[in-house]
C-alpha cells in the first residue's frame, strides 16, 4: 500500500508538470502572430481551417498514407492506445473499481498500441530511409511511449504493475513536454496555420473536389446537360 501510494504521487507531480509545461508552450504559441498575408483574400480562412482539421486529414489524400496503408494504420493504432492508456492513467488510483470487462477491454487496445509501437521502433532501426531521418529524440520517444503502453498493458490486467506502470508513466510525463512528444501541441497549430493559409488562397473547393468530396462543377454541369 506504501509503494502504491508513494509511487502514485511521483506519477502525479509528473502529471502536473507535463500538464504545466504544456499549457505554458501553448500559451507563448498562442502569444505569436500570424504570419502576414499580401494577397487579396479569395475566400473565407474559416473554410480552409475547418478542411486541415477533417478531410484535410483524411488518408486518401495525404500521398504518404495512400502509399503506405500499413505505416498508417500503425500510426492511428499507436495513438488510439495512447489517449486509451492516458485515459486509464487518471482511472488507475481506482482500477479495483473498474469492471473486469472495461479493464480487459482498455488492456486489449493499449496491448494494440504497444505491438504497433514496437513496430513504429523497429522501423526507426531498420528500415533505411526512416533511420536515416531518425534522430535520438525519435528512438527515445517512441520506445518510452511504447514502454509505458506495455506497463500500463500489465496493470490493467494485475493491479500488481500499478507501482511499475507509475513510475514509467512519470518519466514519460516529465520527457513528454521536453522532448518529442511536444508535438502534440505543435501538430494543432500547424494545421491550424496550413488551413489559414489555404483558405485565404481560395484553393480549399480544388482540394475538395480532387479528394472526391464534391464533383467539379464542369461534371455536374455536364450531367445536368446530358440528363443524368
Amino acid at each position: 500500500m506504501l509503494v502504491d501510494f508513494l509511487t502514485g504521487g511521483v506519477a502525479l507531480l509528473a502529471l502536473i508538470f507535463a500538464v504545466g509545461a504544456f499549457s505554458l508552450r501553448w500559451s507563448n504559441m498562442q502569444r505569436l502572430p500570424l504570419p502576414q498575408e499580401r494577397s487579396v483574400p479569395k475566400d473565407s480562412p474559416l473554410r480552409g481551417v475547418l478542411y486541415s482539421f477533417t478531410l484535410g486529414m483524411a488518408p486518401w489524400v495525404k500521398e504518404s498514407a495512400r502509399r503506405h496503408w500499413i505505416t498508417y494504420l500503425r500510426g492511428i493504432a499507436f495513438h488510439i492506445g495512447i489517449f486509451a492508456a492516458l485515459a486509464a492513467l487518471l482511472a488507475s488510483p481506482w482500477f479495483d473499481l473498474v469492471p473486469s470487462p472495461l479493464r480487459i477491454l482498455f488492456a486489449a487496445i493499449t496491448a494494440l498500441g504497444t505491438l504497433a509501437g514496437v513496430g513504429g521502433g523497429l522501423a526507426r532501426i531498420l528500415e533505411r530511409d526512416v533511420k536515416a531521418i531518425s534522430t535520438p529524440d525519435d528512438h527515445a520517444a517512441v520506445w518510452l511511449v511504447t514502454l509505458f503502453l506495455a506497463t500500463m498493458t500489465a496493470a490493467l490486467l494485475s493491479t500488481a504493475f500499478v507501482p511499475i506502470m507509475d513510475i514509467v508513466a512519470a518519466v514519460m510525463l516529465v520527457y513528454a513536454p521536453l522532448g518529442k512528444i511536444k508535438h502534440c501541441i505543435y501538430f494543432y497549430f500547424g494545421r491550424l496555420l496550413f488551413g489559414y493559409h489555404i483558405g485565404r488562397r481560395g484553393i480549399v473547393r480544388g482540394l475538395e473536389e480532387r479528394s472526391g468530396l464534391f464533383q467539379p462543377r464542369e461534371t455536374v454541369r455536364e450531367e445536368v446537360t446530358h440528363g443524368r
